[in-house]
């Protein structure tokens, strides 16, 4: 017969051990409070708490049941908001995964132009993530849509382009590569050979293409640092522990002073919507219209019609 109030009643104990800090937390009285955990133990046959005069401590039994009951409190935390958040006049809730590039200049004007047109829709948005990371997501069903370049391996999964945009390079004033190309625009990938790279993990999308364009030209790079989100390999770069091949988008999250070059002949990379096949939410179906609208100055491919 556990219920909510236990495991919310328990964890207070445990973070605050200590009964009446944590009766005052709940905004409850004391011996209400000693009831319900003697009820829980006594529910569920075991010793969670061991109580002496001036502290509690957790006993084995009670670490773990620590460790499952935060998980599922805060499941039921979120599912409370969500049904207060419907209830108080919005239409529904859609989970959007997100790249870190695409976070940084278009999602927040598909955002934008959301709370404009759909007002009753609101986003939970997950950014600074990688493609696989962002499938895997869509596989435990965490997501209903979300912006990463592909390739998708799953079938179940719809994928509808929306930008084409080519790699660049990040380096910082002062470095070797900069010293060099004070009066370039673009560059060579040969030009890199010798540098140390901030780099994507392996598997990524723009690691995969980049290390494609590299052996295609016989190129070896030298990857000193790798690094999930593109926020923290821009950080790297400017703190001058190496250069970086980027997305193009990366230009809209530059550090200041940041300097980027064109690389020639460069490899190009899509930025696609993805959903459930099976997923016929008109909500859905909403945010989908909306978010094709959108073509990225520069960095959409012309000779490439966004399907409406």
């Amino acid at each position: 017969n556990v219920d909510i109030r236990h495991l919310q009643s328990f964890l207070a104990v445990a973070e605050e051990r200590h009964f009446g800090r944590a009766a005052d937390r709940l905004h409850l009285a004391q011996p209400s409070l000693t009831q319900r955990i003697q009820q829980l133990e006594q529910d569920l046959g075991v010793a969670l708490l061991e109580r002496t005069t001036r502290r509690v401590e957790l006993t084995p039994a009670g670490e773990l049941f620590l460790t499952r009951a935060a998980v599922l409190v805060g499941e039921f935390d979120a599912l409370v908001d969500d049904v207060r958040e419907v209830g108080s006049g919005a239409s529904g809730i859609l989970r959007l995964g997100c790249v870190g590039t695409a976070a940084y200049w278009l999602l927040p004007k598909i955002v934008a132009m959301a709370g404009v047109e759909l007002p009753g829709l609101h986003l939970q948005v997950q950014s600074e993530m990688l493609t696989p990371q962002i499938e895997r997501s869509f596989s435990e069903r965490r997501f209903d849509v979300a912006l990463l370049r592909p390739p998708v391996h799953s079938a179940e999964l719809a994928v509808r382009p929306l930008l084409r945009e080519r790699l660049v390079i990040a380096t910082a004033p002062g470095s070797d590569l900069a010293t060099r190309l004070t009066n370039s625009a673009t560059i060579p990938l040969t030009e890199l050979a010798d540098e140390d790279l901030i780099g994507y993990p392996r598997g990524s999308v723009v690691d995969t293409i980049a290390t494609q364009h590299a052996q295609r030209l016989g190129v070896r790079t030298r990857i000193v640092h790798r690094m999930a989100e593109t926020s923290t390999v821009l950080s790297f770069v400017a703190a001058g522990l190496g250069s970086a091949i980027v997305p193009e988008s990366a230009r809209s999250a530059a550090h200041v002073g940041l300097l980027f070059f064109s690389l020639d002949d460069s490899p190009t990379l899509d930025l696609s919507l993805v959903w459930r096949q099976d997923d016929d939410s008109r909500l859905l179906a909403s945010f989908l219209r909306l978010a094709m609208r959108f073509r990225g100055p520069d960095l959409i491919d012309a000779s490439q019609e966004v399907p409406a």
